[in-house]
C-alpha cells in the first residue's frame, strides 16, 4: 500500500506531531520517491508547512529548490520565505529571474511592473546584503523599460547609493534624473527626494559638528552644502521649464517664460533666445514663432544695440514661417523699429520692399509656396504702408498705395472708407465717390453695408438736391438686394432725402416700401415713423390708410396697439362710429383673460360716448370672443402647457394617469373644464322672462333684468317725465267724448 498518498499524509502528520524532525524529513522524501509524480502535489503542501515550522533555513531552502522544479510558478512563495529568513541575496536573484521571465504569471495577480518595483525596493534598501546583482544596471534597465514610472526608479537608484554611503554618486544620479525626466509628475518626485536628501545631509553635518565640535574645515563644508541646497531651490522654476520644453521643444510661450526666468542675466537671455530660434520649427510651433524673433530684437534695442536688432529682424524676414501673418508682423516690427528712432525714410523703404512684387507670384493661401512669395498680399503690411504714406508721403504716393490695395482685391470696407475720406480731405470729391464705387464692387451684403451708408451720407451732404436723380439711382442701387436687416437705415436716409429735396409723395412711397422691406421685428417702428411723417406732411386724416395697413400686417400684439391708437385718433376727430368699429374689429384678437387693458379702454370709451345699447353690444362681443378662445384647440393647448409649467411637454403630459387616452379627448375634456370655469366667472343671469321680443313686461322689469344680467353695466340717467315712465311701450292716450244724439236717429230709446 505504499502507493497510497492518504497513508503517507497521515503517517507524515503523525510524525510531525511527534516532533522528530530528521525522521519526518526522511519519511517525506520516501513518500515522494514512492508516489508517482502526478501525486506529488498532495504531499508538497504538508512538506512545505513542515519545513517552515522549524528554524532550519538551510533545510527549507533545499526543500523549496526541489519544489520549484516541480512548480516553478510558486517562486513568489519561495521569495517571501527568503525575505522572512533574511536571505535577501538569493531572494533578489530569484526575483530578478522572475522579472526577466516573460512567461511567468503571478499567482497573486501582480503585474510585471509591480514585481520590478519590489525588486528595486529590495536591492536599493539593502545594498549591504545584496552582493550578487549589479543594481545600477538593473534599475537603469527598468528606466528604459518602464518609461511611465521614471520618477520612482530614479529615486530607487539614488536611494541605493545613499544607503551604500556614496553620497556624491547619489547627487549625480539626482542631477541626471532632473535633466532627463519628461513629465512634471516624475520631476516633482525626483526634486522632492533630491531636496530631502540635501536637507538631511545638512542636518546630519550640523548634528555631527555639534557633537564633535566645530572646525574650520567643517564650517566650509557646511557653507558649501547650504549654498548647494539654496541653489537647488532657486533652480527649481528653471528645471521645471526645462521639463516642459523637453515635452514640446516647439512651445513658444515656454521659451518666453524661460527668458523671463533669466531676468537680469543678459548673457543667459541671449543664449536662450539663440537656442529658441534655432530649436523652434515654425511648422510645429505651438504659439506664434515670430514673437521670439521680435522679442530677441527688442532685447537688443532696449540695450542700445540697434544694429544687432536690425540684423535679427533681417534674419527673421528670411525664415520660412507657416503663416503669412507671421512674416507680415516681422516686417511691421522692422518699420516700427525705425519709426521709434525717427528713421522715417528707412521705415518707408522697408515697407515698400516688403510689398514689392516677388519674382514669382503666388496666391495668399497657397501653402505650397514660401511665405516670402505671398507676403505682398498681406493687408497688415499694406495698411501700415498706407498710414505711413498718409503721414510722410505725398498725395500721389498715398493714392497709388490705396489703388494698389484695391487692385490686389485685399481691401476691407474700412480701407475703402479710409481711402475715400483721404480723397475728401484733399478736396477730390468725385475721386472719393469713385473709391466708394470700387469698394462696393468688391463686396457683397452685409459687408458692403458700412460703405453704402457712408457713401450715401457723404453724397447727400455734398450735393444735397442738386443731383437728385443721381442720388435716387444710388439709393435704388443700394436697396437692390439689400437684406431686411440693413434696409431700415437706408430707407430712412432715402425718405429724408425726398422730404428735404424731393417730393412728399415720393417720400411717402419710400416709407410705404420700407414697411414691407424691413424685418418683421422692425415693422412696428417703421409704421410709427411712417404715420408720424404722414401726419406732419398731409395731416392726420391721411394716416387712416396707413393704420389699416399696419393692422393687417403687424403681429397681434402690435396690431392691438395700433388699433387703440387708431381709435383714439378717430375719437379726437369726432368720428365715434369709426372708433367703435375699430374697437369691434380689434376685439377679435383680444382674449378677455389676457388683454384686460383693451376691454377696459373700450368700456371707458362707451361710458363717455355710448349708451345702454352700445354697452350691451360690447358685453355681447366680449362673451362671444371669450367663448371663441375657449374652444380653440391651439389656444387651449398653449394654456394647458403654460399651466403645467413645461413648455416642451405634449398633450399627454397634461393627464399623467390617462396615458392611454386619445389626445383629442383630453383636449375636449379640458375645453369643457374651461367653459365651465368661464360660466362660473360670469354673473348669474335671470332665470325667467328671457325676452327675445318685446313682451308685456313693464319698463321697470326690463331695467331690473338688464341690471341682473350685467352687474358691471353703467346706468345712464334719462330725464323723462314720470308720467311717461308709467306708460307701456306701445300705449297711446285716448280722450273720451259723448256721441251726439242725432247720430242714433230713431234708434234712440226714450
Amino acid at each position: 500500500m505504499h502507493k497510497m498518498p492518504r497513508l503517507w499524509l497521515d503517517y507524515c502528520q503523525f510524525l510531525m506531531d511527534q516532533g522528530r524532525v530528521t525522521h519526518t524529513r526522511r519519511t517525506f522524501d520516501r513518500a515522494l520517491r514512492a508516489l508517482p509524480i502526478t501525486q506529488h502535489s498532495r504531499i508538497w503542501p504538508l512538506y512545505l508547512r513542515f519545513l517552515r515550522s522549524h528554524p532550519l533555513p538551510e533545510t527549507a531552502v533545499r526543500g523549496y529548490r526541489r519544489f520549484l522544479k516541480l512548480s516553478p510558478e510558486s517562486a513568489e512563495e519561495y521569495i517571501e520565505y527568503l525575505k522572512s529568513s533574511d536571505r535577501l541575496d538569493e531572494a533578489a536573484q530569484r526575483l530578478a529571474t522572475v522579472v526577466n521571465d516573460e512567461r511567468f504569471v503571478s499567482k497573486a495577480g501582480k503585474s510585471n511592473y509591480q514585481l520590478w518595483h519590489e525588486l528595486c525596493d529590495l536591492i536599493s534598501q539593502n545594498p549591504d546584503k545584496v552582493q550578487s546583482l549589479n543594481v545600477d544596471a538593473i534599475i537603469r534597465g527598468g528606466l528604459t523599460r518602464f518609461t511611465d514610472q521614471l520618477g520612482k526608479l530614479w529615486c530607487s537608484l539614488a536611494d541605493y547609493y545613499i544607503r551604500s554611503g556614496h553620497f556624491e554618486k547619489a547627487r549625480d544620479v539626482y542631477e541626471e534624473a532632473i535633466r532627463t525626466v519628461m513629465t512634471v509628475r516624475d520631476f516633482t518626485q525626483v526634486f522632492d527626494s533630491y531636496a530631502q536628501f540635501e536637507e538631511s545631509m545638512i542636518a546630519a553635518k550640523m548634528e555631527t559638528a555639534s557633537e564633535l565640535g566645530r572646525e574650520e574645515e567643517d564650517d566650509v563644508d557646511l557653507e558649501l552644502r547650504l549654498a548647494r541646497f539654496e541653489q537647488l531651490i532657486n533652480r527649481r522654476p528653471l528645471l521645471l521649464n526645462s521639463v516642459l520644453l523637453r515635452q514640446n521643444p516647439h512651445h513658444v510661450h515656454e521659451w518666453h517664460k524661460r527668458v523671463a526666468l533669466h531676468q537680469g542675466r543678459p548673457r543667459e537671455i541671449i543664449n536662450t533666445y539663440t537656442e529658441a530660434v534655432q530649436t523652434v520649427d515654425p511648422f510645429k510651433a505651438t504659439g506664434k514663432p515670430h514673437t521670439l524673433w521680435v522679442a530677441f530684437a527688442k532685447f537688443y534695442e532696449d540695450n542700445g544695440q540697434l544694429d544687432d536688432a536690425r540684423i535679427i529682424l533681417e534674419k527673421a524676414t528670411k525664415v520660412n514661417f507657416k503663416q503669412v501673418d507671421d512674416l507680415a508682423s516681422v516686417w511691421c516690427q522692422c518699420g516700427e523699429l525705425e519709426l521709434r528712432h525717427e528713421n522715417y525714410d528707412e521705415a518707408l523703404r522697408l515697407l515698400r520692399k516688403a510689398t514689392a512684387l516677388p519674382a514669382r507670384r503666388a496666391e495668399y493661401f497657397d501653402s505650397s509656396e514660401p511665405v516670402q512669395n505671398r507676403v505682398y498680399k498681406s493687408l497688415k503690411v499694406w495698411s501700415m504702408l498706407a498710414d505711413l504714406e498718409e503721414s510722410l508721403g505725398t498725395f500721389q504716393s498715398t493714392k497709388a498705395v490705396y489703388d494698389r490695395i484695391l487692385d490686389l482685391r485685399i481691401a476691407t470696407p474700412q480701407i475703402v472708407i479710409n481711402y475715400a475720406m483721404f480723397l475728401e480731405e484733399h478736396k477730390y470729391f468725385e475721386e472719393s465717390f469713385k473709391a466708394y464705387e470700387r469698394g462696393i464692387s468688391l463686396f457683397k451684403w452685409p459687408n458692403v453695408s458700412d460703405i453704402w451708408s457712408t457713401y450715401l451720407t457723404k453724397f447727400i451732404a455734398r450735393y444735397g438736391g442738386r443731383k437728385l436723380e443721381r442720388a435716387r439711382d444710388l439709393f435704388e442701387q443700394a436697396l437692390d438686394g439689400c437684406p431686411p436687416k440693413y434696409a431700415k437705415t437706408l430707407y430712412l436716409l432715402y425718405a429724408q432725402l425726398e422730404e428735404e429735396w424731393g417730393l412728399a409723395r415720393h417720400a411717402m412711397a419710400v416709407y410705404d416700401r420700407a414697411t414691407r422691406a424691413v424685418e418683421p421685428a422692425q415693422q412696428y417702428d417703421m409704421f410709427n415713423i411712417y404715420i408720424k411723417r404722414a401726419a406732419e406732411i398731409y395731416g392726420v386724416t391721411h394716416t387712416r390708410g396707413i393704420y389699416q395697413k399696419a393692422i393687417e400686417v403687424l403681429s397681434d400684439e402690435h396690431a392691438r396697439e395700433m388699433c387703440l391708437r387708431f381709435a383714439d385718433m378717430e375719437c379726437k376727430l369726432g368720428e365715434i362710429d369709426r372708433a367703435r368699429a375699430i374697437y369691434s374689429f380689434c376685439s377679435q384678437i383680444c382674449d378677455p383673460r389676457t388683454t384686460g387693458a383693451f376691454w377696459q379702454t373700450w368700456k371707458d370709451f362707451e361710458v363717455r360716448h355710448g349708451n345702454e345699447d352700445t354697452i350691451r353690444e360690447m358685453l355681447r362681443i366680449r362673451r362671444s370672443v371669450q367663448a371663441t378662445y375657449n374652444t380653440q384647440v391651439n389656444f387651449m393647448a398653449s394654456q394647458m402647457l403654460k399651466v403645467s409649467g413645461s413648455a416642451t411637454g405634449t398633450v399627454s403630459d397634461l393627464a399623467p394617469g390617462q396615458s392611454g387616452m386619445d389626445d383629442m379627448k383630453l383636449l375636449e375634456q379640458r375645453a369643457e373644464q374651461l367653459a365651465a370655469e368661464a360660466e362660473r366667472d360670469q354673473p348669474p343671469r335671470a332665470q325667467s322672462k328671457i325676452l327675445f321680443v318685446r313682451s308685456d313686461a313693464s319698463r321697470e322689469e326690463l331695467a331690473e333684468l338688464a341690471q341682473q344680467a350685467n352687474p358691471e353695466e353703467i346706468q345712464l340717467g334719462e330725464e323723462e317725465d314720470e308720467d311717461e315712465m308709467d306708460l307701456e311701450p306701445n300705449e297711446v292716450r285716448l280722450e273720451q267724448q259723448s256721441v251726439p244724439a242725432a247720430v242714433f236717429g230713431s234708434l234712440k230709446e226714450d
